[in-house]
């Protein structure tokens, strides 16, 4: 009797395993409340946010295009000089009115996203000049083909909530061309939320078109918009660039929500001081906040308040330190206390190689930015040599690490359930052990990440299965998931008609 037991739970288990590879529900997906790191307390967030209102009311922001400098002085801004001023009553008010949360939209309306409160959601970012090759394991140009092979991966790759660019397609000159056929990219390889970068603002109306095109028809992109704009309307320390604030103008004529990206650089454009850096950026962000509530009030705009660091001795950006861990994740709380959507980064190595540094860094940085409470966690996926680089099998590694990361932010559920004093009992008096007891079986498919690239086998397995490394696994997944069939998420009318539209403008891959 006690040997049809055992062959029935064995049975059982092989059958649970099997299920496990195929792809079991995750038990930590998406949007998992963060927000349980806090670097800061509450009175430095306080002294922190009184500086950030003491430089605009003092100092205000420079170089304020005509157009812009007209709205900001209208809103309650004064036009002191060269610089306008923003009020701390003005800037209060903003952030009293500004939108809390927000709908980033997918395609698919399964994969949208809530953005604000304590959701925490993964995704890409970056605008990498080069791709570490499959075959050669070295850095070259980034090609459009690379940017559809990427977007085409990560569709796939559960832990990561949207898509934005994150490469650049070196092969094409033209910055229209370059827009264009970027957003095409992400229209025909993923259904998830997107978004990209408008060089000029005269690009935007094209993309909207396009837009439309995908979603069914006029109009029918600006009443649900499933494509956001990246743009850093500030240039630090504390003026604004025109070109920048001009596609906003555009993003927000037509309703594209946007995330303005603070990106100082601690003892370059902003103070060597991690507190003085955070005031200044803060500062900053706040600027934007202003500039797009007094623009379109009440549009959705993520407060992306990206602290990055360089290294002193040789000015390099530092992507992956412990001043990143540390910056992203206090940016995050100051962000979340004003009740503003937020934005930060991670995974931003400075390693070249799918390495030990690769993995330290990544772990770190991306841990405590989710549990910083970072709604939106920008370049988390893929990203390599201090973002100068995109590597395929980044993206796979990531999303296992990214799986991890989300179980963490689950934390632990205690309850008189999982207490389970009756299951302990019966296991001591009994077995002895808790193999094979149902509640065992039931939170090994609810409570438990099982990675599918890191390698849990004996060291003999190990070696019996070719001795591979993470970087050999992750080629193969890679090669598993793009010669898959491609998803036919365009059809052959709205890829002609986006041609039609687009002209020469439109440039495919090969």
């Amino acid at each position: 009797m006690e040997t049809g037991t055992s062959q029935r739970r064995a049975g059982g288990r092989r059958a649970r395993i099997a299920m496990r590879k195929v792809g079991p529900d995750s038990p930590a997906p998406p949007g998992q409340r963060g927000g349980q790191y806090r670097p800061l307390t509450d009175r430095e967030c306080a002294q922190i946010h009184d500086m950030a209102l003491k430089l605009l009311a003092d100092l205000g922001m420079g170089e304020v295009p005509e157009r812009l400098r007209d709205d900001l002085v209208a809103a309650g801004g004064a036009a002191k000089g060269d610089r306008v001023h923003l009020p701390r009553a003005l800037v209060e008010d903003v952030i009293a009115r500004a939108p809390q949360t927000f709908t980033f939209h997918g395609r698919d309306p399964d994969r949208s996203i809530e953005v604000g409160g304590d959701a925490v959601h993964f995704g890409t970012g970056g605008a990498a000049v080069q791709t570490l090759d499959r075959e050669t394991g070295l850095y070259r140009a980034s090609t459009l083909a690379d940017l559809h092979g990427f977007a085409r991966l990560q569709d796939g790759l559960e832990n990561i909530s949207w898509f934005t660019r994150c490469c650049i397609a070196t092969d094409i000159e033209d910055m229209r061309a370059l827009d264009l056929s970027t957003a095409y990219a992400l229209l025909a390889n993923t259904t998830k939320p997107v978004a990209t970068a408008f060089t000029l603002p005269e690009h935007v109306p094209p993309i909207v078109a396009m837009c439309d095109i995908a979603a069914g028809g006029d109009g029918a992109f600006a009443a649900r918009p499933f494509l956001k704009a990246h743009i850093s309307p500030v240039i630090s320390p504390m003026r604004f660039g025109e070109d920048a604030v001009d596609v906003t103008y555009a993003c927000l004529a037509h309703n594209i929500p946007v995330s303005c990206i603070t990106a100082a650089q601690a003892g370059a454009t902003a103070p060597a001081t991690l507190a003085g850096f955070l005031a200044q950026s803060l500062a900053e962000t706040l600027a934007s906040l202003v500039m797009v509530q007094v623009i379109r009030p009440g549009h959705p705009m993520v407060f992306s308040n990206w602290p990055f660091v360089i290294d002193l001795r040789t000015g390099a950006f530092a992507g992956g330190g412990g001043e990143t861990v540390l910056m992203n994740a206090a940016s995050a709380q100051l962000t979340n206390r004003l009740g503003l959507p937020s934005g930060v980064a991670c995974s931003m190595t400075d390693a070249k190689a799918i390495d030990a540094q690769y993995g330290v860094e990544k772990g770190m940085t991306a841990l405590a930015a989710a549990l910083g409470g970072g709604n939106l966690i920008y370049e988390s996926a893929g990203m390599t040599a201090s973002l100068l680089g995109a590597s395929f099998e980044g993206f796979v590694l990531d999303n296992d690490m990214l799986g991890a990361v989300l179980r963490t932010l689950r934390g632990v559920e205690v309850t008189g359930e999982t207490l389970d004093f009756e299951a302990i009992r019966a296991s001591i008096l009994g077995d002895g052990h808790f193999l094979g007891a149902d509640a065992t079986m039931e939170a090994m498919e609810r409570d438990y990440h099982y990675p599918a690239l890191a390698d849990r086998d004996p060291p003999r397995t190990w070696a019996e299965n070719g001795a591979q490394d993470a970087w050999d696994r992750a080629r193969t997944e890679v090669d598993r998931r793009l010669s898959a069939p491609t998803p036919d998420y365009l059809s052959r009318d709205q890829i002609r008609a986006m041609r039609d539209f687009c002209g020469e403008d439109l440039r495919l891959p090969g």
